[in-house]
């Protein structure tokens, strides 16, 4: 910020202009000092040096500072206060080191007889800086008084705010003042507080950002001139008015949290800006370019929540890559500013940023990546962890997106654990011939028929294959131009060498008949697993794909996990919570990595909570909010065993999905849970939630499930199971059953 803080100062008149580690130094008038407090965004102090001297003792500090004039520095009735800062071998506390110095000015003061000033250490009329280094002290007047990055107008802020001084410049850098000058538009995508937006408006209408502060340190020294300050002052005055009278840009800002819209409209109003700032609820994936008027240039401005401060780390990348997808798409011609805690997140926007800044954010170094949207392709960025990637491979389905994470689930798990194997494609073995021929044409069979109804379905995640032959026991499923091999176990009367060549022989077929190469073809065996083997991750590829499902996308992994993260079969029904979910509040419970939550918030849902025990599917479902551009204010994310939650919460709900594993003896649960013996507890816990003209939808993948029959007795009860089910599952039996409940009319208030 100091060569940006050097053009202000010269701006202001100042002189011998020199900048230093912390600020800059300069020779100037009373006028350019007072034209700095009044004017300068990026300053926070504007001090006064009155000498150094030297502080080897206490004794010696106090010397060096009863030396300096202080009856003719003061003014009268003026309190003050010591920031002191710095020790050394004899002055190890900053408070000792402060009243230090406090008494020897009011010594100063006794020994000429005069009347000591007050001391006031809270907001002091005069604050006066001493800053140690060594066996040295620098002696300054604080000027300005209160921190000049606090402008007067915040009234809340967000999680994260951002200091307004580090606001004007992002701004600065990014051009916003030439910018403005020639009428283009500001936008903030995750305006939080609308500190940015407010320092956009300030510099577009040629406003002081201190010109409705009451107090200066100033106006408690001595030799203060207040007729020439109020000169000053009305000057910006006039500015201030041209400038909201002239031709104000168009100022827009969004956040996905209402009760955040309404702190920024609090603080824009606060700063008299209501006429030419606005701000509206909108998530993200909702953001467009105005389109009232033709905004053909324009400045994207925004500091994206980051992990050290707000949310999860690891679903930052997709954040960004949202950020980039939205920059690309919508903001054609203009310049766009982000600000980034590393460089690999600014990387996953998929863009080129031609310039880059190191800021700091309080204490922490950040970067402000600048954009150039003209000509800037979206780009695939290769390797590393977290970045997007976009694969456009021929073969089935459309292209899919990477990136590389995971981590091992922990908590209730839904997941039966992998085997990873080889992924090459091998010649069919002597005497399989015949069951190779005959496994392929099956393929071919099911592609055509569920070829058709994909693409009129535009569903590019499918099961293709689910051991439709019993010789070839494999669950086979397509994702976008990925394969997903999941072998099932042999019975025991199957010898493991035969076992064996048949797989061998589906790994042959799959890259002929499909043609796909080998290396997309992921092969797993799938087996039961008990005790602590099914919460064990087998792979560590940590290579996340991003799908699409409907109006969704979602992060699967389909190497270190048998269930890669979204159960397709529950498509149908996610997909009809999506057409009910507008306006209303969504329960989801047993959230698994959120797949229905995202349904929900692109259908509309009023607010939602989704409940898991697992760390790891919630982290996951993060990534998956993030990767659509959902917030979590308003889609609430929450660790805890269902059972003990439904049994302590009184919220109510409209919509629920209770989609509960099949078994669980998680150690973050009271007690093991089957869903046979349990559910109807269960249910009749999750329907207390239910609002008198809510749906409760109920699934489960327990073969040779029945459903209790008191549960009728209670409530409305409709079997859905084969509604629930697409083409691809529409084999008998059902792979899952599902219900829809909601209250009897008489039980309803």
């Amino acid at each position: 910020m100091a060569p940006l803080l050097a053009l202000e100062v010269q701006g202001a008149g100042g002189s011998a202009i020199e900048e230093q580690e912390q600020g800059v130094s300069f020779t100037g008038t009373r006028s350019s000092m007072y034209r700095l407090c009044l004017w300068s965004r990026l300053a926070s102090r504007v001090l006064l040096p009155l000498g150094s001297g030297a502080a080897r003792s206490s004794d010696e500090l106090h010397a060096t500072i009863h030396a300096l004039p202080w009856e003719d520095l003061l003014a009268d009735g003026t309190s003050i206060g010591v920031a002191f800062s710095g020790s050394n071998d004899a002055i190890r506390n900053t408070r000792f080191g402060a009243q230090r110095c406090k008494d020897a000015i009011l010594d100063r003061f006794r020994d000429a007889g005069r009347a000591p000033p007050r001391v006031q250490p809270q907001a002091p009329d005069l604050s006066i800086s001493v800053r140690l280094r060594r066996d040295q002290v620098d002696v300054a007047l604080d000027m300005a008084g209160e921190s000049l990055h606090r402008r007067g107008y915040r009234r809340g802020t967000g999680a994260a705010p951002l200091k307004e001084n580090l606001a004007a410049a992002m701004l600065m850098r990014a051009g916003w003042p030439a910018l403005a000058g020639e009428g283009a538009a500001l936008i903030d995508p995750l305006c939080g507080s609308a500190t940015l937006l407010i320092e956009g408006a300030f510099m577009a209408m040629d406003r002081a950002p201190a010109l409705e502060r009451e107090s200066f340190g100033f106006q408690g020294w001595a030799n203060h001139e207040p007729a020439q300050w109020e000169m000053i002052r009305s000057e910006a005055r006039a500015r201030a008015e041209r400038g909201a009278d002239g031709a104000v840009p168009e100022i827009r800002g969004y956040d996905g949290d209402p009760r955040v819209v309404r702190r920024a409209q609090e603080n824009i109003a606060a700063a008299g800006l209501s006429r030419f700032v606005r701000v509206s609820v909108k998530e993200l994936r909702e953001v467009r370019k105005p389109t009232h008027r033709v905004l053909p240039r324009g400045l994207l401005i925004t500091n994206p929540p980051y992990g050290q401060r707000l949310g999860d780390g690891e679903a930052l990348p997709h954040l960004f890559r949202r950020l980039g997808e939205l920059m690309h798409a919508e903001f054609d011609g203009w310049e766009a500013a982000l600000l980034a805690p590393e460089r690999d997140l600014a990387r996953s926007t998929g863009l080129r940023s031609h310039r880059q800044y190191t800021l700091y954010n309080g204490r922490l170094p950040v970067l402000l990546c600048l954009f150039t949207l003209i000509d800037n392709q979206l780009q695939d960025a290769n390797g590393g962890a977290g970045r997007a990637a976009w694969s456009e491979a021929p073969g089935i389905g459309a292209g899919v997106q990477r990136s590389a994470e995971a981590s091992p689930p922990s908590g209730q798990q839904k997941a039966v654990q992998a085997s990873s194997t080889e992924e090459a494609a091998m010649k069919v073995p002597t005497g399989q011939e015949a069951g190779a021929d005959m496994f392929a044409n099956r393929l071919r069979k099911n592609l055509r028929r569920l070829a058709r109804w994909s693409k009129r379905s535009d569903v590019r995640c499918y099961r293709l294959y689910d051991a439709d032959l019993p010789e070839y026991a494999v669950a086979i499923d397509v994702y976008g131009d990925w394969l997903h091999v999941a072998e099932y176990r042999a019975p025991a009367q199957v010898p493991a060498e035969l076992a064996a060549a048949r797989l061998d022989t589906v790994r042959a077929v799959l890259p002929q008949v499909l043609g796909l190469p080998p290396e997309r073809i992921v092969f797993k065996r799938r087996e039961r697993q008990r005790g602590t083997q099914q919460y064990q991750r087998r792979g560590n590829r940590r290579e996340m794909l991003a799908v699409e499902e409907g109006a969704a996308r979602v992060l699967v992994n389909l190497h270190d996990y048998l269930d890669t993260g979204l159960f397709l079969d529950h498509r149908p029904l996610r997909l009809r919570i999506a057409g009910e979910a507008s306006g209303k509040r969504f329960l989801n419970l047993f959230c698994y990595t959120g797949v229905a939550t995202v349904h929900a918030a692109l259908g509309g849902a009023r607010y939602s909570l989704s409940v898991d025990l697992s760390n790891t599917y919630l982290g996951w479902m993060r990534k998956n909010l993030a990767l659509n551009g959902i917030s979590e204010q308003r889609h609430r994310l929450l660790r805890a065993d269902v059972v003990s939650w439904l049994g302590e919460s009184e919220d109510v709900f409209d919509l629920i999905l209770l989609d509960p594993p099949s078994f669980s003896n998680s150690s973050g649960s009271a007690s093991d849970f089957d869903v046979q013996r349990d559910h109807a507890e269960l249910i009749a816990a999750a329907m207390s939630r239910l609002s008198s003209e809510g749906a409760l939808y109920f699934s489960n993948n327990r073969r040779r499930f029945r459903l209790d029959a008191g549960l009728g007795e209670r409530f409305e009860v409709e079997d859905i199971t084969r509604s629930t089910l697409d083409a691809d599952f529409s084999r008998s039996p059902p792979i899952h059953r599902c219900w829809k409940l909601r209250h009897r009319p008489a039980a309803r208030p």
